[in-house]
């Protein structure tokens, strides 16, 4: 069997699983699985049995630095890591070797985690599924036929798969959110500023935000206490202590805000996918909680919003490499960006005053319930072949709605659909309230029954 995070911490704790084994059973499956998954761009075997022989050292001599210590995970290629390629998944940055740590790398290093290489990703977090870049884009493991939604891809299908425990993410209009609805895992969004960004390439600088990937919301809990905290270099980051969760919360006086009219009005979702969210509605409310309809301002506004916001940041950041080397990057990347330089100086100021808007009527709405419940995603992953160029723009997505705001977010397992590919549900709190947002996924995954199942 395939330990979370938290089992593999408590057997390494007791001695009874050395982190070199784990870190063997990790390196087996990927040599066994990327070769169809296409999850890890880079592996780092030397580095991870370094790490590994480290921390079963620490283990026997009683030393060990916590939960982290010992456990098998990967950075999504747009994290830096000090002496090893990031390459954000484009020729663009092919031969790009930095010489620091991501401040979130470099935490979590120091918490004694074995690195066991660098994930796929979208290019530059945005382009994909792309077919003509340096390395193919990651597949589905619950069928490799499908996609794993972006830009986290390969952290989706590595973690599903069991190739790592836990990995990282980023994400500006859903991009951890997204491939762990359809790749059947838990990923948060944290609360805007929780997390550094330092040493993550940039997309929309006020949209991005860094978290984790794992199979449970406790082991997300495990990770994100590790990679947050205030950073001075990010512009962005809170002066606010790294928190610790508490799980086990009493439900009895907590409301919950069912956005009904977002899943089934704004862009209906599949029947699986709405019976996960009745479900997760329904466990909260036995546990104490009471759930009651909220109204939030509808998918389209936040997504003409999002999406202007979006494009004419993600602009600014390769503006240079789009005049002067364009034929560098991906079509798809190369026609995103080029949306963006389209945009206005006004398109983007009526964006912001839009947003402003946004949140005020976000705060009123919510403001008597404690946590927020709508989808995570449509349904189940389609064919990766299928996925069209522009499909971000034909439907509005769930999620940059709480890229907008700032707010944490949190995608469980619910379930699986017709075709037996996973469904999803998101749960959202208000700002620092991420580790309410977890112990809500906890209790929920606790009782569905959806993490008895790997692909």
């Amino acid at each position: 069997m395939i330990p979370t995070i938290a089992e593999a911490a408590s057997l390494i704790a007791a001695k009874k699983l050395s982190p070199v084994e784990l870190m063997r059973e990790c390196e087996s499956r990927i040599a066994a699985q990327n070769g169809a998954l296409h999850a890890f761009i880079l592996e780092t075997p030397e580095r991870a049995l370094a790490d590994a022989k480290a921390a079963e050292a620490r283990q026997m001599a009683g030393m060990l630095k916590g939960k982290l210590d010992g456990i098998p995970i990967g950075h999504k290629d747009i994290y830096s890591t000090a002496g090893i390629r990031t390459t954000c998944h484009s020729a663009q940055l092919i031969d790009n070797v930095p010489a620091e740590d991501a401040v979130t790398v470099a935490k979590w290093r120091d918490a004694g985690v074995v690195l066991m290489g660098k994930l796929a990703t979208h290019e530059f977090a945005f382009g994909g599924p792309s077919f003509d870049l340096p390395w193919p884009p990651a597949r589905n493991p619950w069928n490799t036929e499908c996609f794993t939604s972006g830009s986290s891809s390969g952290t989706g299908a590595a973690v599903a798969a069991g190739l790592i425990l836990g990995g990282t993410g980023s994400d500006t209009g859903g991009s951890i959110r997204g491939p762990a609805a359809l790749c059947g895992i838990a990923g948060i969004k944290p609360t805007y500023g929780l997390c550094s960004r330092t040493g993550i390439y940039p997309l929309a600088q006020t949209l991005d935000h860094a978290g984790p990937m794992a199979w449970t919301s406790e082991d997300c809990a495990i990770l994100l206490e590790a990679m947050a905290g205030h950073d001075p270099s990010d512009p962005g980051s809170a002066a606010r202590p790294a928190p610790r969760f508490d799980l086990a919360q009493d439900w009895r006086g907590r409301r919950v805000g069912l956005i009904r009219h977002m899943h089934e009005q704004d862009n209906p979702v599949s029947p699986a996918t709405l019976k996960g969210i009745e479900e997760t509605a329904e466990i909260l409310r036995k546990l104490g909680a009471t759930v009651v309809d909220v109204t939030l301002p509808s998918l389209q506004e936040f997504n003409a919003a999002g999406w202007v916001t979006l494009s004419g940041e993600a602009w600014a950041v390769h503006e240079e490499w789009m005049r002067s080397q364009p034929l560098k990057y991906g079509e798809f990347l190369r026609g995103r960006l080029a949306l963006g330089g389209l945009l206005s100086a006004g398109d983007y100021i009526q964006a912001q005053r839009q947003r402003r808007d946004l949140i005020a009527r976000s705060v009123a709405a919510s403001a008597d319930v404690d946590l927020l419940l709508t989808a995570a995603a449509p349904g189940e992953a389609p064919r990766i072949r299928e996925v069209p160029k522009w499909a971000s723009l034909e439907k509005p997505n769930f999620t940059i709605a709480f890229n907008l705001l700032g707010w944490p977010a949190l995608t469980i397992c619910t379930g699986f659909g017709e075709g037996g590919l996973p469904v999803a549900a998101q749960i959202i709190g208000k700002p620092w309230q991420d580790g309410l947002v977890l112990a809500a996924g906890h209790a929920v995954e606790r009782e569905n029954g959806a993490r008895g199942k790997r692909p």
